[in-house]
């Protein structure tokens, strides 16, 4: 949903990784779905947490291909 084609990922200071340290592997269809339904449980309980949930869920909504 947000334009990040400006980035320049050159420029942007990164967290160090040691060699240790194993990456998290990308969420499966399923996961990205149950975090979505999460995401949209919390938007519409109205607390306090409710607008950026509501944000994330619409930006993962718009990343992942629906349940159908």
């Amino acid at each position: 949903m947000d334009d990040y084609e400006h980035l320049d990922l050159g420029h942007i200071d990164f967290a160090s990784v040691d060699g240790t340290t194993e990456r998290l592997a990308l969420l499966s269809l399923e996961e990205a779905h149950d975090l979505l339904r999460l995401l949209v449980a919390v938007a519409q309980d109205g607390g306090e947490l409710s607008e950026e949930a509501g944000r994330l869920a619409r930006e993962i909504a718009a990343r992942i291909p629906s349940v159908n």
